[in-house]
């Protein structure tokens, strides 16, 4: 995009360009990393989907489920090929599970990718990236498979594996009647708080009995009488693989806070689950449970990580541990003279066992904790483990407290391996059955994402507590064997196309590692032959071309400088005489050898040879008969002399000439003189640019010192002065000021919802509700007329009307219970085949306004839309419907219009929104597109691109309108959802945010809108047609720092056929718009001349750079919105390229000069030093005068990038790479960098500007306004809560999970 626009010139002293020509060798991308010594495959986090890794862990590792999926064939679930067809019907879910589990079987890589698994959710990018419950997603990954799998001879999969069923009785203690009901489950939950333990819990709730009697009486159907009688619950049936979830979230009432629990809960290896079933005639072994899997949680209730430990039932994967990481066997004795242990109890019983007294004290045993190991128990353990007085008494098989828990004893039968409740709860995990009954040590293993680390069957006992503790508990039955041929087998029963599909993968990754282990160990050497190179001016410059001077060679770097040797010389069969191969670098005067390459045993690692050296040959004596000097020391350094001209008769006249000259930086100051064939007189120097006013005299005594004593360097300047003249020096410096001709290194750059108003509260002795609404009547003392136009509905505790009450059903179906309150309404109850439903219009849901309509459920979308806009009075085509979630937010749109209510599972009591806009066809996304341009420095217009046109007075500009509707660009492709455009007035002037320019990147208020463009996620090169769609709708391009609409409106849309074949591309777009009225006077720019961002608050996020992709690719979403830049040149980013936005900082004034756009290659390193160097060379700047921070906006705050190559951790003290993509930094496209020059401005961290400190102003303004809020709205509510603490944080809207699943019915 650039070109050569920073090459450096050092056109001064040669005209030759070093290294101009030299092959820059762009970093490959890596192949994914190989499996590590387990031999077990992890899966990458996208962000967020710790949670969805650790389920889909502990699928995998369920052989029955893994096979019963790999059971179903293409046959019945279609191919991934035919998804995009309009008429397939592919079942994309079990596809890719399928495809997931068959990389993790067989795949060698170290991590494998869930990017296809999430698409197939209809996932976006902020679902990836948003943090949701693993329970949750259960139960939902459950439902979206069983829905996927219908019609399928896996249709039932999920109903075999884990389906149970749980029966509530009430036994009335008159007549023994026993009244049942059935429950189904797929998972139990069951509670943490108040109980020590999984065996507590089941007891509570399966074997334990609930008594009605004295004020809690039960009514009796058979006595029909309120009676005694007793509630239990017993499991009826136990599925192949019982899921359990803890219960660790819970709501304080009093602080109106949820929390974590973190107590103490243990659950057994094995558990026999015979107690709590109603069946007892079968055998102990029908019973009995292993645990395989443990999900666990780290962190708080709102916020945290997920991994999972999991037994590996079939040894597919490699349970050895590493030497250096296994924990070797401790001495007690001598224990402490040894490195510190990370198991608390071999150091506390190595303590006991070296004290004369059997007895301590807890804090003694604290203090002896800390001598030796150096670290206290709060700082290492606490965490993890409790307090110590906590640990003590979990342990008191091992350790005996005194009463007052004031001091401790060990135990003389106590055993160095401590025996959690979790191994004496299992008496029989000795020896676990594992294949065929034969007994073998359990293969555990900690997933954690991509790592996989072996683990001990006893770690799982550290999970029992704490802030990092167990969530979720698969048990599978002990009588479940596998068959011999699956141990470890990872191609067992895989179907033969995943076979083939993985070892054409694996054979693909080899050569991909294989390339790129040979790019990544050569290095290119650019060899300097001495015979082609002359010695003047001070320096080595080529005497013939530079093909012939400069050859580049392709070397392995593992390889030793004798192999190198021996090439170059078979390289150059001319070459007679020694070889000495030596490093040289380019400098301003040319090129200088600095050192000799000895050793031809060592490496070119060793060597230090970088990539890209510079290797001069020769005979390490002369080049053409000249004795070279060689070294840092006499290295040649580019200085400008001024001196007053003289004539030929020697007569000064008084005008100031500059001429460059080169001089070894060994040699002493007054050989100046000598050169310039001048008396010894009086030299200034300027170690400043030049152009500087610095000037320094250098003493007479200093002239013997050396030009790098002196501190001269590379573009320093001298004036030399007579003796005579030294009382004119002021005279002279003015004249070296005005008349200098000297050439300015500047950073000067062209860049450029009727109801009867009582209630009545009745009591369960009628058994139906139509007893209970004709009593009402009579009661109420109503028109009889009612009884046939009448209802009862119930109402919840905010007094809401909820969905009528059939009146043929009884109490119990009604789910009314005593004291319940009733309403009697007008209108009949819907029938069996009809749904009652609540809507209402728009998102901003208020008590009351919801509106009530009965339908039938075999109604379509369109018609029920229809019924519900006459109903609201409302009238037009642009309205659809949305579901409201159970956050009570607008939902997924109902897109198909043609489905029918029950197809789409809507209930009676659902809530719909009448929402304004017509969803686009099925498979298009509507996306608002925006204009988008910072501002200069001075708040003006500054654009990069001008059409032939300028743009109108003020503030507006125009656009290519007409009379008529708005126009929507139709282009086919596929899946659609319809944003929000925000219309808003133009302003008459720019705001002070688009005044603060594009350092802020965000702009004030929108003229009007944005242009509204229907496109499908489906099909190459949308974005392509995106920007050729919109490039010719403004009239004009918008100023920097303003958004303005690319379109307002057109008399009618224009639109491909959908069936279209052939891909519409450059040409069809093109010809698109071009039929469009108006189009003949408006400007197009090619679309490589257009960059596109998405828009997020306003502001450009994330750049969508390889306009080849397919739309579904960038994972837009519904509501995603896009803003085109026009740039100047064509633009073509890699995929290790960063676009950043420079800004000089101008010396005197907290401001910033114009934005420039920066790309650089991260390939080699996301590194500070790496950016430092690029934002350097931008410049034209030494990479040490300068200083660079990044802006960010929303906290009006500079972040300086520290210049150290290193970084020190102030917790762990161990040192980290500063990969500038992770904290604090998190460096991406569009990052606005502050570049300061230190040669003209002091050294320190101020980046600020005048807007920073009035954006943090009104910022502070706002937080004080919002915390004298909450302190009203705490004390108005301090009556309900006296003892409530400090409210918490406020957060954002949790957001609901969802997989979206087609219809296969």
């Amino acid at each position: 995009m650039f070109g050569d626009l920073f090459e450096e010139d050092y056109s001064s002293v040669s005209n030759n360009h070093y290294g101009k020509g030299k092959n820059l060798k762009t970093k490959t991308l890596e192949p994914p990393a190989p499996r590590e010594f387990t031999n077990l495959s992890g899966i990458r986090n996208q962000g967020g989907t710790c949670y969805l890794n650790s389920l889909l862990q502990t699928l995998h590792f369920t052989p029955e489920f893994r096979e019963a999926l790999f059971s179903l064939g293409p046959e019945e679930l279609g191919s991934l090929e035919d998804k995009d067809k309009p008429d397939a019907k592919v079942r994309i879910i079990p596809l890719q599970l399928q495809r997931l589990f068959a990389q993790l079987l067989l795949l060698d890589q170290e991590a494998a990718s869930t990017t296809d698994l999430t698409d197939s959710f209809g996932w976006t990018s902020n679902e990836e990236m948003r943090q949701h419950d693993v329970q949750e997603l259960n139960r939902i990954l459950f439902s979206a498979l069983e829905t996927s799998l219908v019609g399928t001879s896996g249709h039932d999969l999920i109903n075999r594996l884990y389906h149970g069923t749980v029966v509530n009785q009430i036994v009335c203690k008159e007549c023994e009647n026993i009244s049942e009901k059935q429950e189904d489950f797929l998972d139990l939950t069951v509670a943490v708080k108040n109980v020590s333990s999984l065996e507590d819990a089941l007891w509570n709730m399966y074997v334990e009995e609930e008594v009605f009697d004295y004020d809690n009486l039960y009514h009796c159907g058979t006595c029909d009488r309120l009676v005694k009688a007793a509630k239990s619950a017993k499991l009826r049936k136990l599925p192949p693989f019982l899921t359990i979830s803890l219960l660790r979230f819970n709501f304080d009432f009093v602080k109106c806070e949820r929390y974590k629990d973190t107590s103490c809960y243990t659950f057994p290896l094995r558990i026999n689950l015979k107690p709590f079933c109603e069946q007892s005639e079968l055998d102990d072994s029908g019973y009995m449970y292993d645990l395989f899997s443990v999900i666990i949680h780290k962190g708080g209730c709102y916020g945290g990580h997920y991994h999972v430990y999991i037994k590996d039932v079939d040894h597919l994967g490699n349970w050895q541990f590493q030497e250096e990481k296994r924990k070797p066997d401790v001495n007690l004795e001598a224990l402490p003279n040894e490195e510190e242990t990370d198991d608390p109890l071999m150091i506390l019983k190595a303590i006991f066992l070296q004290e004369k007294s059997s007895l301590i004290s807890v804090d003694q045993l604290g203090q002896k904790l800390l001598k030796k190991t150096g670290i206290s128990w709060n700082k290492k353990y606490r965490r993890q483990h409790g307090p110590l007085r906590k640990f003590l008494q979990l342990h008191s098989q091992i350790f005996l407290l005194s009463s007052d828990e004031s001091t401790v004893s060990l135990l003389k039968n106590g055993s160095l391996q401590a025996e959690s409740d979790f191994q004496r709860n299992d008496h029989q995990t000795s020896k676990c059955p594992g294949l065929n009954g034969s007994p073998t040590c359990p293969h555990w293993f900690d997933i954690n994402d991509s790592k996989v680390q072996p683990i001990e069957e006893k770690d799982i006992a550290q999970q029992f507590q704490g802030k990092e503790s167990a969530y979720m508990l698969f048990y599978r039955k002990s009588q479940l064997q596998r068959p011999p041929e699956a141990r470890a087998n990872p191609r067992y029963r895989v179907p033969c196309h995943l076979l083939k599909e993985m070892d054409a993968a694996n054979t693909e990754l080899q050569m991909k590692r294989t390339e790129c282990d040979s790019a990544n160990n050569n290095f290119e050497l650019h060899l300097h032959l001495g015979p082609h190179y002359r010695f003047c001016n001070g320096a080595l410059h080529p005497g013939t071309s530079q093909a012939e001077s400069v050859w580049d060679l392709t070397f392995d770097k593992r390889k030793t400088l004798g192999d190198l040797r021996q090439s170059i010389f078979q390289l150059l069969q001319f070459w007679e005489g020694d070889m000495v191969l030596s490093v040289a670098k380019c400098v301003p005067a040319g090129l200088h050898i600095y050192q000799t390459l000895d050793g031809d045993e060592l490496t070119l690692c060793e060597a230090e040879i970088a990539d890209g050296e510079d290797i001069f040959v020769w005979n390490g004596v002369e080049v053409g008969g000249v004795q070279i000097q060689t070294g840092v020391d006499c290295e040649p350094l580019l200085i400008h002399v001024l001196h007053v001209e003289t004539s030929a008769e020697g007569e000064t006249q008084g005008q100031l000439v500059e001429t460059p000259h080169v001089f070894p930086a060994n040699a002493e100051m007054r050989t100046v003189f000598t050169t310039l064939a001048m008396p010894v007189g009086i030299i200034l120097v300027n170690l400043a640019e030049p152009g500087g006013d610095e000037w320094t005299p250098i003493p007479q005594k200093d002239l013997k010192k050396t030009f790098r004593e002196q501190g001269l360097r590379n573009g320093s300047s001298l004036l030399l002065q007579h003796s005579h003249s030294a009382n004119n020096r002021k005279t002279g410096l003015n004249e070296a000021k005005k008349g200098s001709n000297l050439k300015q290194n500047g950073l000067d750059r062209n860049c450029s919802s009727l109801g009867l108003n009582s209630t009545y509260s009745l009591g369960p002795d009628a058994s139906v509700v139509f007893d209970i609404r004709i009593k009402a009547i009579k009661e109420l003392k109503l028109m009889e007329e009612l009884a046939e136009n009448s209802c009862l509905r119930p109402v919840d505790r905010n007094g809401k009307l909820l969905c009528p009450v059939p009146d043929s059903a009884t109490l119990k179906e009604a789910e009314v219970r005593l004291g319940s309150t009733l309403a009697l309404c007008l209108g009949k109850a819907p029938t069996s085949s009809q749904l009652f439903l609540f809507f209402a219009l728009g998102t901003d849901l208020q008590p009351g306004v919801e509106l009530e309509v009965i339908v039938e459920e075999t109604l379509s979308v369109r018609d029920c839309l229809k019924i519900m806009l006459k109903k609201s009075g409302l009238s037009g085509g642009a309205w659809h419907l949305r579901k409201m979630d159970w956050c009570y937010e607008a939902g997924e749109p109902l897109c198909e219009e043609d489905a029918t209510l029950k197809e789409l599972r809507i209930c009676s009591g659902d809530t719909l929104l009448l929402m304004k806009g017509k969803l686009p066809p099925l498979g298009f996304l509507k996306v608002p597109i925006w204009w988008y341009q910072p501002w200069g420095p001075s708040g003006h217009q500054e654009s990069r691109y001008q059409p032939n046109c300028a743009p109108s007075q003020g503030s507006s500009w125009r656009v290519a309108s007409s009379q008529g509707e708005d126009t929507v660009i139709v282009i086919p492709y596929r899946v659609g959802g319809s944003p929000k455009t925000r219309l808003r007035p133009r302003p008459a002037e720019p705001t002070r945010a688009c005044r603060d320019g594009f350092r802020t990147g965000r702009c004030g208020p929108p003229p009007a809108g944005p242009a509204s463009i229907s496109i499908s996620e489906g099909h190459r090169g949308a974005l392509r047609c995106v920007r050729h769609g919109v490039r010719g709708r403004s009239r004009h391009l918008p100023g920097p720092g303003r958004w303005t609409e690319a379109a307002r409106s057109w008399p009618r849309a224009a639109a491909l056929p959908e069936n279209e074949q052939r891909r519409p591309g450059d040409q069809d777009a093109l010809a698109l718009a071009m039929a469009l009225p108006f189009a003949s006077e408006l400007a197009f720019w090619p679309p490589a001349f257009l960059r596109a961002w998405t828009v997020e608050s306003k502001r450009p996020r994330r750049l969508l750079r390889a306009d080849r992709q397919q739309l579904r690719e960038y994972k837009l979403g519904r509501k995603a919105e896009i803003c085109l830049e026009a740039l100047e040149k064509e633009e073509s980013l890699g995929p290790q390229d960063m676009l950043l936005r420079t800004q000089l900082r101008i010396p005197g004034e907290r401001a910033y000069a114009r934005a420039l756009d920066l790309v650089w290659d991260a390939a080699r390193g996301c590194t500070a030093g790496s950016l430092r160097q690029r934002v350097a060379d931008f410049y034209s700047l030494p990479v040490e005068k300068i200083e660079i921070a990044k802006y960010c906006p929303e906290k009006f705050e500079w972040l300086p990038i520290s210049s150290w190559n290193q970084q020190i951790a102030k917790r762990k003290k161990k040192k980290k790479q500063d990969n500038l993509q992770g904290a604090p930094y998190y460096l991406k496209d569009g990052d606005i960098i502050g570049v300061k020059n230190l040669l003209v401005e002091e050294d320190d961290e101020d980046f600020s500007t005048v807007s920073d400190d009035l954006g943090k102003e009104r910022q502070k303004q706002l937080a004080l306004g919002k915390k004298k809020s909450r302190e009203a709205l705490r004390a108005h509510s301090s009556d309900l809560f006296s003892s409530a603490g400090t409210p918490a944080q406020p957060r954002g809207p949790e957001a609901s999970l969802s997989i979206h699943v087609g219809s296969f019915r």
